[in-house]
């Protein structure tokens, strides 16, 4: 595979190379622990750390590994408030809509979404007043943005750096799923470039 297909592999989010057990389990490892020495991880592994060394530079090189970081604690750090904001666009502003809410600081993550909204925003506040100035004094100014609803997050059950598939059990689908409610991404949501 050339590198120009690699990056693209990449970036579509499909990884350039498959992934074997023992890739599966460095990312479980270092999931647990991002600081854990090569030596270390090799051992947990049952490999040579220069086995362990090239497999993390791959899995980088590759993309699947994006970034090494430490988690935070947003509401020991100051930001005790979370809140989604659920955001309709106009339909032919999401390359700026996308450019506005990209420069925003107070944006922990965004995610284009189906159904009755475009888009969801997660924002960390000091108290429920900064939501409310963000959604409101903020967001829903954008000339891009028809409609805003915001949710104040009252507990974060489970909150985990990433999945692999080797997390996700088995499921029979014997038991009928319930209503799911499917909506089309609007033309031009599915078309924008990667950030």
């Amino acid at each position: 595979m050339s590198s120009t297909e690699a990056e693209r592999a990449r970036d579509s989010g499909r990884s350039a190379t498959p992934l074997d057990a023992v890739s599966y389990r460095i990312l479980e490892l270092l999931r647990e622990n991002g600081r854990i020495s090569i030596a270390a991880l090799a051992e947990k592994v049952g490999i040579s750390r220069a086995n362990a060394y090239a497999r993390v530079e791959a899995l980088v090189n590759d993309g699947v590994i994006s970034g090494f970081s430490a988690r935070v604690d947003p509401a020991r750090a100051g930001l005790s408030i979370g809140a989604m904001i659920f955001v309709t666009v106009h339909p032919q502003a999401w390359a700026s809509f996308r450019a506005q809410i990209a420069e925003m600081p107070d944006i922990e993550y965004c995610a284009v979404t189906t159904g009755e909204h475009d888009a969801m925003l997660l924002i960390r506040a000091t108290d429920v007043s900064g939501v409310h100035e963000f959604s409101t004094g903020v967001i829903a100014q954008l000339p891009e943005v028809r409609t805003v609803v915001s949710v104040v997050v009252l507990d974060e059950v489970i909150r985990r750096p990433y999945l692999l598939p080797t997390d996700l059990p088995e499921r029979s689908l014997e038991v009928p799923l319930g209503m799911t409610r499917w909506t089309p991404a609007s033309a031009g949501r599915n078309t924008l470039p990667p950030r």
